[in-house]
């Protein structure tokens, strides 16, 4: 596929070099002029210097043109090309001295094919060879040799700074071509990673939301499924209570996919007050919740990471404390920030020991996401309290 940058480039390459295609015609056909119109040499000499003029036509289109239009012109190449126009510009410049007109095409080309110092020696050449030739075969006055040298040298000179200038600019616009595309480069690298960068975020969000919810579900069918096989040959009320319990669960399961395909809020928030959703989290889970402070709509980010937060202390609970353990949540509200705890009176255990899984330390990156902070204290024999402390807008913002 076609680069639409490099595409744009090339074209206004192309369309800058047909202004020095004009240019070079205008100088060609005014030297052509210059040097049939002039009176001195005879016209048959004019007319062989006219048709050695019209030579470097072809040579420029069939070999001129094509270096020079190169990004990068092959410096060898064009130093043959313009060599092989010096010889054929010096025989006509040395026969009639208005031939001299067409060193203003032939200066420009060398320094679109050279480099500095080889473009200065082809522009010396130019300028002062056809000089010397012409005194040398016509021996012309002193006068005449004095201003047409003068007339050489200004115009060495004045090729030598407008070239050396020029050249110099090139090389500078091709350093900052070389940056811009290096920096494009760049930009699309940090473009890339940027976007790994979203799509693993998105996805360890992701990750966490299933454990949170529909992993943790499952857990509790799996252990819910293990009770009522064991109460079904003599409990057979307690087990009617677990197989409601697993149709409840399954159901919260099912809304809770649904909210994540559809990017939602979670099931329990919808509709529903954050003391509300904690309530029926914590029926499921056997449970108590105690809310201090004044209740108050706040924004869904920190609601949904207390109810994520809660589920997963809850079923870290129950996972470890066992079914037994009485487990208490509190939904604390003040002026700038909402926490939660959730304690249970379980075995507990040592905070500071490495712990397998994803619960808990999701748990952290979760609180902060919104700027909050989770802690864990517990220690074997007195059971676990799991704390997450986030800032909220105050209460008269």
């Amino acid at each position: 596929m076609t680069d639409p940058a490099g595409a744009r480039e090339s074209n206004t390459w192309d369309r800058s070099f047909r202004l020095w295609d004009s240019y070079f015609a205008i100088v060609w056909v005014a030297t052509l002029v210059f040097v049939l119109g002039t009176g001195h040499p005879g016209w048959h000499i004019r007319v062989a210097a006219g048709a050695l003029l019209l030579l470097l036509i072809p040579w420029y289109l069939a070999v001129g043109r094509p270096i020079l239009t190169a990004e990068s012109p092959d410096e060898y190449r064009a130093l043959g090309y313009i060599a092989g126009a010096i010889v054929l510009f010096l025989p006509p410049g040395i026969l009639v001295g208005e031939t001299r007109l067409m060193t203003f095409a032939l200066v420009p080309q060398c320094f679109i094919g050279l480099r500095l110092r080889r473009a200065l020696t082809a522009v010396t050449v130019i300028n002062i060879a056809p000089v010397v030739g012409w005194a040398l075969l016509w021996w012309p006055s002193d006068q005449d040799v004095f201003f047409n040298t003068v007339f050489a040298v200004v115009t060495l000179v004045f090729s030598a700074v407008l070239g050396s200038w020029v050249i110099r600019i090139i090389e500078q616009s091709q350093e900052r071509a070389e940056l811009i595309a290096e920096l494009d480069a760049s930009r699309h690298e940090i473009s890339r990673l940027s976007a790994a960068h979203g799509a693993l975020a998105e996805r360890e969000r992701f990750s966490r939301e299933i454990h949170d919810t529909l992993a943790q579900g499952f857990t509790s069918l799996l252990m819910l499924v293990q009770a009522v096989d064991a109460e079904l040959d003599h409990d057979v009320p307690q087990a009617r209570r677990h197989l409601a319990l697993m149709a409840e669960t399954a159901r919260q399961n099912l809304a809770e996919a649904r909210a994540l395909v559809a990017g939602g809020a979670p099931a329990d928030l919808d509709g529903a007050s954050l003391p509300d959703a904690l309530r029926r989290l914590a029926a499921r889970h056997d449970a108590t919740v105690d809310v201090t402070g004044p209740v108050r709509a706040l924004p869904a980010g920190p609601e949904v990471v207390v109810l994520r937060s809660c589920q997963e202390a809850l079923a870290n609970a129950r996972k470890h404390a066992g079914s037994s353990a009485a487990v208490a949540v509190t939904l604390a509200y003040a002026d700038d920030s909402l926490a939660v705890s959730v304690r249970d009176e379980g075995c507990g255990f040592d905070p500071v020991a490495p712990v397998d899984g994803y619960g808990l330390a999701g748990l952290r990156a979760r609180a902060a996401e919104v700027g909050g902070t989770a802690q864990v204290r517990s220690t074997p024999g007195t059971g676990t309290t799991v704390t997450v402390c986030l800032p909220v807008p105050g209460s008269d913002s």
